[in-house]
């Protein structure tokens, strides 16, 4: 199966895009719909966004019954705003796809479908689960651009990703880069 301009399978391809806070996911969600474009007849697009999972706090951690209750407390205000944070990144790039949908128009007639995942835990692991999961024919996702030693410190998902993953990873570079 081709993923350039070639021809799609009846079904067409399974796409998963990795999507965050970043700018470079964004470029790279919107070079994905630009490159595939002439195939996307019966593609699907997968944004998937994967948040990172709440702090935990047992009754051991906390010296006292009122330090659990404010465990629990700023747990659930962080819990609160990661699903804030996970909505406004995926309507955000529901969006484009929306928006890319409406410009192919006539060229196209059969829409291009997009489905939402949000999962949570380890996005390094995690994006390689649901690229196997849902049978994804490509992995697309964008790469913030760190030098050797903040990739070394701070590891990449990108480059684990592209380790590990049982798909074809293809990662957009950012603008600046």
């Amino acid at each position: 199966m081709g993923l350039g301009g070639g021809m799609a399978s009846s079904e067409g391809r399974r796409i998963l895009v990795a999507v965050d806070e970043g700018d470079e996911s964004v470029h790279a969600l919107r070079w994905c719909l630009s490159t595939f474009a002439a195939a996307a007849r019966g593609d699907t697009v997968i944004l998937l966004y994967v948040r990172p999972a709440p702090p935990t706090y047992s009754v051991l951690d906390a010296s006292a019954a009122v330090g659990y209750l404010f465990a629990e407390e700023v747990s659930a205000a962080i819990d609160r705003y990661s699903r804030e944070v996970a909505d406004a990144v995926v309507e955000k790039a529901q969006k484009l796809c929306t928006l890319y949908n409406k410009e192919m128009g006539e060229n196209n007639d059969h829409e291009m479908k997009v489905e939402v995942k949000v999962a949570v835990g380890d996005a390094r692991s995690i994006i390689c689960q649901m690229a196997d999961k849902l049978g994804a024919d490509i992995l697309v996702m964008g790469s913030h651009g760190y030098g050797f030693f903040k990739r070394a410190l701070l590891g990449s998902v990108s480059d684990y990703c592209l380790r590990n993953s049982t798909c074809p990873v293809l990662i957009v570079k950012s603008q600046h880069e």
